[in-house]
């Protein structure tokens, strides 16, 4: 399975008044994490959309188990958890500076036509974007 690791500077503006990082901003993380992996993978996300479709989230969760604070870096790991040609789970873990895992998560995405918002297989319409998926599940 290929993983990306993305590190984040934790900014003064992600947290609460309590210096720890506002849970919302983990989805955010998680968006940095899935673009570094499909940058990885060779592709670029704003090339799909140049064809006119787009990638929405069709569900997304997080769960909290370790605060996260400003002035750490954290590590964001991201990864294809399934994909079946049509949808695509992505996993993610977030890790404190110490390495200590505070955030696990996922997400679940399809491809849409951006002019009517009706799935497209990806398998169909991105034969190179299916392979590169199929092979990093597999490796």
């Amino acid at each position: 399975m290929v993983i990306n690791e993305a590190d984040i500077k934790v900014r003064y503006q992600e947290t609460d008044q309590m210096g720890v990082v506002y849970h919302a901003n983990y989805l955010v993380w998680f968006e940095i994490g899935r673009t570094q992996l499909i940058e990885q993978l060779g592709f670029n996300y704003a090339s799909i959309e140049d064809e006119g479709v787009v990638s929405p989230v069709l569900d997304i969760q997080a769960k909290y188990k370790q605060a996260v604070r400003y002035g750490q870096t954290a590590k964001i790991k991201t990864w294809i958890e399934h994909y079946d040609g049509f949808r695509v789970t992505y996993g993610y873990e977030v890790y404190t500076q110490e390495g200590t895992l505070a955030v696990t998560g996922e997400s679940i995405h399809v491809c849409v036509k951006k002019a009517n918002f009706r799935p497209i297989s990806i398998k169909k319409h991105f034969p190179e974007w299916h392979e590169a998926y199929l092979k990093a599940v597999e490796e």
